[in-house]
């Protein structure tokens, strides 16, 4: 089993989908442990000072005014992991949470917390053994960081609370704990604190939508290509000189994608047959500007996010010069902003798939193609109602680009009176991200029994090939009516696990 190595310098993303959705093992490096025990020793000499320091010796948030006696530290960190863990509604995905301790343990071991060595431990071996801590939808409001989430999470390692085991069964944590021959931790001042503040989840789900919308922006060009050919659209508006007068990335490297798709297609250039048109409608013609828009703001979220990776996150934090200060850098506005970004452009890439897919169905505009590609038009009703999925999946789409981090809602008797929401955007980009999945499906599924009702013509190699693999796949081709739902389901895990992108890549080679 691959296995992740924790240093003081931060982690890749590459390191945070091991662990999350892989399950890799982890370690603590040397330097790690050793900056852990630096910090620690800083902690413990302010600990021991008669002078007030906030987060070792104070109460929190409004709270901090309370200079805490020594005899009640270790109580004062018990309570703040006990109250805020406060999360109420569904529980958060599996791999979320995954992401979000280890994130946690990657902050933990910049030295800059003062949380001792055995802290550190004690969450790497949670995560090697396979426990995930019940932490449920609400309760972030993406400052001070992710504050019920990460409680939820530190609760397990005091051994209370509850926790989902290496079987999937939901148990009292002590118990599973005890199981794997973990002892629960007993913080001690500050350490409650540093488990607490941080962006982890808003960043955990922020790299995963990352890694998920790389393979559909890829999967949107496959399935534009395949539109432009069902609609005997023109390739010419991918020529690279096109693209290169206007030189946003994000659009070249989709006008080449779906170039390299189209290469040898026999259904692209037929504008002048039958049905005569200059141009092709703006969801064929303009696929590589949208879509391109959308990869240059994954670029942009990709960068942020390394950043981030790269960073600690506590409050207060210990210096390299021996200073315990307060800062802000819990804020969550830098993640936030991004993943509401993302979202307005998952939107946008949805609904211009769904505009294709509904041009494919109208005879009027599909260029001879029968009514909602039915078989028997009028006896079947075709792919009719699959748009009128894809179309409420789109206006959910729409809804979910409402930016979350335009909102504030002040808490902390006004202490905390700006906050980032930015946990409310990550929980929303990855509905979005799923929804953008379904419709690249219903695309997929249209456009591919549009190829295929084109006789006489022969797709790209390329598309071929992604009409091959789907049928293999179980979804079935043009035909009576059919119970749909079940085709539409395959042809959504088709496209989710990449399966798309392998089939047309092992044609065109790696696209962009």
């Amino acid at each position: 089993m691959h296995t992740v190595v924790v240093g003081t310098s931060g982690v890749t993303a590459s390191d945070v989908l091991a662990v999350a959705r892989d399950g890799a093992r982890i370690e603590l490096s040397g330097e790690a442990v050793a900056a852990l025990a630096a910090a620690r020793g800083i902690v413990d000499a302010l600990a021991a000072k008669p002078e007030p320091v906030y987060g070792v010796s104070t109460g929190f948030g409004a709270l901090a005014t309370r200079h805490i006696s020594p005899e009640l530290r270790a109580q004062l960190q018990r309570n703040i992991v006990r109250s805020h863990a406060a999360g109420m509604g569904p529980r958060v995905e599996r791999e979320v949470v995954r992401a979000l301790m280890f994130l946690r343990l990657k902050t933990v071991c910049s030295g800059r917390t003062g949380v001792r060595p055995d802290v550190a431990q004690t969450m790497a071996d949670v995560l090697n053994a396979g426990i995930t801590p019940v932490v449920h939808e609400y309760g972030s409001l993406g400052c001070s960081g992710d504050l019920a989430p990460l409680s939820h999470c530190a609760l397990t390692l005091m051994g209370e609370g509850d926790a989902e085991g290496p079987d999937g069964v939901v148990r009292p944590a002590g118990e599973l704990l005890a199981e794997h021959g973990i002892a629960p931790v007993a913080l001690r001042e500050k350490e409650g604190l540093a488990l607490l503040n941080g962006t982890d989840g808003m960043l955990g789900m922020l790299v995963m939508a990352l890694a998920d919308l790389d393979m559909l922006y890829k999967s949107a060009d496959i399935t534009a290509a395949l539109s432009l050919e069902a609609l005997l659209g023109t390739d010419k508006v991918l020529a690279p000189e096109l693209h290169a007068i206007r030189p946003h990335p994000g659009q070249g490297a989709s006008a080449a994608n779906m170039l390299a798709v189209l290469e040898g297609s026999e259904l692209t250039g037929h504008h002048q047959d039958d049905a005569p048109r200059v141009q092709d409608a703006y969801s064929v013609r303009c696929a590589p500007q949208v879509a391109g828009a959308g990869r240059d703001t994954l670029a942009h979220a990709r960068l942020v996010a390394e950043r981030e990776l790269a960073s600690a996150v506590d409050n207060p934090v210990v210096l390299p010069d021996g200073r315990v200060e307060s800062n802000g850098n819990f804020h969550g506005a830098p993640v936030a902003y991004v993943l509401d970004f993302l979202a307005i452009a998952v939107a946008d890439l949805a609904s211009i798939a769904e505009r294709r897919t509904d041009r494919l169905l109208d005879k009027n505009r599909s260029h001879g193609l029968p009514p909602f590609l039915a078989d028997d038009a009028g006896v079947d009703s075709g792919l009719m109602i699959a748009q009128y999925t894809q179309a409420a999946l789109v206006s959910e789409l729409k809804r979910l680009a409402v930016p979350a981090s335009a909102d504030s809602i002040p808490s902390s008797a006004m202490q905390e009176d700006h906050v980032s929401m930015g946990w409310s955007a990550a929980r929303k980009l990855r509905t979005a991200v799923d929804n953008l999945t379904r419709v690249l499906a219903v695309e997929l599924y249209a456009a591919s029994r549009a190829v295929e009702l084109r006789e006489g013509l022969s797709p790209a190699p390329a598309t071929q090939a992604a009409i091959t693999a789907v049928r293999k796949a179980g979804v079935e081709g043009p035909g009576p009516d059919r119970f749909l739902a079940p085709d539409l389901a395959a042809a959504d895990v088709f496209v989710r696990e990449g399966r798309l992108v392998s089939a047309v890549e092992a044609v065109t080679g790696p696209l962009l």
